[in-house]
């Protein structure tokens, strides 16, 4: 039996109980542009965009990220953004790692550049509009062998928007196999809308249904894009491989949406394409936590 709410002002569906995307189907929808890829989006939760960056820029693209974890090494941080929770557990990943920072445009004019991208705002623009807000990026490493797995998971519960536009935009800097640990999701599971307990580190009766094993591996080369909305439900595998896998994650929402109150996730506000249709002189001075 599945038990669904209406959630506030937008019409998605918060759902409560046992869940299959074959058998539950939900009327859930996501803002996005009356373009191909924009239906193709709101019908799927995801897209790849295949070969956004040159060759040329993704070599000059993964040096400036190596020079980033170089610095970010020296620093003597905590870089280890390994999940935990019972999931994590069962996927036996206590002795792995990934290496991780937000907001890679913060170190390197390059990842600012590459944010407006002609070709990266293309995609963007297709499933979001014209008007395109950053929310922030964020670096991930997953070594060779010993790279971290991220459990099936949504994103919604970190920074929720007024009207769900927020998706990820996966710039590949590295090739991801599924061996390397890429991103997998489940087609379709944008439509289960707001789902509670579906942060990926607690007990949920959604992600026992929807086991990281049964998900669709995603794979991808040096400068694809892989786009996915923050109801899609997403992980990834454990990097086996030899080899690192590299990726920067920029978080996006339209233009015309911005974070539900509250909120203290980093939120850079930085207009990528377009307008900001929310921005005030209180918000554009707010200290950013």
């Amino acid at each position: 039996m599945v038990t669904r709410r209406p959630c506030s002002r937008l019409g998605i569906y918060h759902i409560m109980a046992d869940m299959s995307l074959q058998e539950h189907p939900l009327p859930a929808t996501i803002p996005t542009a009356d373009m191909e890829i924009g239906r193709r989006f709101a019908e799927q939760g995801y897209y790849i965009a295949k070969a956004v960056f040159s060759p040329a820029e993704v070599q000059e693209l993964e040096s400036e990220f190596d020079r980033i974890v170089s610095q970010l090494l020296a620093s003597g941080e905590q870089l280890n953004a390994r999940w935990g929770g019972p999931e994590m557990d069962r996927l036996q990943s206590q002795e792995l790692v990934v290496l991780h920072t937000h907001n890679v445009q913060q170190f390197s004019a390059v990842y600012t550049r590459a944010l407006l991208h002609a070709g990266f705002l293309k995609a963007a623009t297709s499933i979001l509009g014209p008007d395109v807000v950053l929310h922030h990026s964020k670096l991930f490493q997953k070594p060779g062998e010993k790279g971290a797995p991220f459990p099936m998971h949504q994103d919604w519960t970190y920074f929720p928007t007024i009207k769900d536009s927020m998706m990820a935009a996966v710039i590949h800097v590295s090739d991801a196999t599924n061996e390397m640990g890429c991103l997998r999701v489940y087609p379709g599971s944008n439509r289960f809308g707001r789902v509670s307990d579906s942060s990926g580190q607690v007990d949920s009766t959604l992600l026992k249904d929807h086991p990281i094993e049964g998900a669709t591996p995603l794979e991808a080369e040096p400068g694809d894009v892989v786009f996915f909305h923050y109801f899609t439900l997403h992980g990834s595998m454990p990097n086996r491989s030899s080899k690192v896998r590299k990726t920067v994650l920029a978080q996006l929402y339209a233009g015309n949406d911005r974070v539900e109150d509250g909120n203290h996730h980093p939120d850079e506000k930085l207009v990528l394409s377009g307008w900001n249709h929310h921005a005030t002189r209180n918000r554009a001075g707010q200290t950013k936590m």
